[in-house]
């Protein structure tokens, strides 16, 4: 089944303990349709870049089978962010956030992509959010990102958002941000008050949880001995989770906790190397072989 994604393409410079990249390809958008690829063909990307955007990872995406008829080039430069983290890799400081054609992006559903059963919003303002779902048709589900900055500065809109989706994937700290409930549990509970079916609780090294009016679900994160770079590790779970869902067709409570393992799984590639290089090699047969590695680690 296909899925939109909308969200940021951007060129990311990172440094972290292991080392250096500059101008490396990044974004929300990017990171979630690469994820999701490794699952189905039908990822439908809509976002802006600017015309000094490398021809190379635009082959790429393509690689991946993703559809880049919603990928919009106009003119100026591509959003750039710079991050640095520290020792224990827990966050980024961020040294730099260049907007550029991304300040003013609208995005535009095509209308090959308006009868799509998922649509994944990244992290953009809520306020795009909430005009992407008018422009398409009865989705199958709805599935909404965010970040502290839209809770900081948009609240009322990013509220409205939530009431019109299926899913939130939130991080622990973002969700005690959102309710102000000191504990992740309480957070999440309060989440579902304001109307989404379900909310997903991302918490690092500390794994994932989920949440519905009838269920509740924790797993751990995947043993790593070594991370490199941590950009993007949280699209990339979105992307592992709802690829895995549409693969398959089902929402059911048993399919959404193999997703959740999924998008685990996808974000502990993800982070053993810079950017996207390490899904450049990363085969299904790997990331198989690393899920039934967490299934022997949470079976009791």
């Amino acid at each position: 089944m296909s899925i939109v994604v909308v969200g940021s393409v951007a060129l990311d410079s990172v440094e972290t303990p292991s080392g250096k990249l500059d101008n490396a390809l990044g974004g929300s958008a990017t990171y979630f349709s690469i994820a999701a690829s490794f699952f189905t063909s039908g990822i439908k990307l809509v976002a802006v870049i600017g015309d000094d955007f490398p021809q190379e990872h635009i082959e790429f995406l393509c690689s991946k089978g993703i559809d880049l008829e919603g990928l919009e080039k106009v003119s100026g430069k591509t959003f750039r962010w710079s991050g640095r983290y520290g020792f224990n890799l827990s966050g980024a400081e961020t040294l730099s956030t260049e907007l550029n054609v991304f300040e003013n992006f609208s995005p535009k559903i095509p209308q090959s992509y308006k009868g799509s059963e998922y649509v994944f919003l990244a992290n953009i303002n809520p306020e795009l959010q909430l005009d992407v779902l008018r422009q398409v048709d009865g989705a199958k589900l709805v599935i909404c990102d965010t970040m502290n900055l839209w809770i900081n500065e948009r609240k009322r809109e990013l509220l409205e958002t939530i009431k019109h989706v299926n899913i939130l994937i939130i991080n622990d700290a973002e969700a005690r941000q959102l309710t102000g409930e000191a504990k992740v549990d309480m957070a999440a509970r309060r989440i579902l008050e304001y109307g989404p079916e379900r909310v997903v609780i991302k918490k690092g090294e500390h794994g994932a949880m989920t949440l519905s009016d009838k269920s509740y679900f924790s797993a751990p994160a995947y043993p790593l001995r070594s991370v490199l770079d941590p950009t993007g590790a949280g699209d990339t779970f979105a992307g592992g989770l709802v690829g895995y869902l549409a693969s398959t067709g089902e929402t059911s409570e048993l399919n959404i906790r193999k997703a959740i393992i999924y998008g685990t799984v996808l974000a502990s590639f993800n982070v053993e190397d810079f950017s996207l290089n390490r899904q450049r090699s990363l085969t299904r047969e790997e990331i198989e072989s690393r899920f039934c590695e967490m299934q022997a680690i949470t079976r009791f």
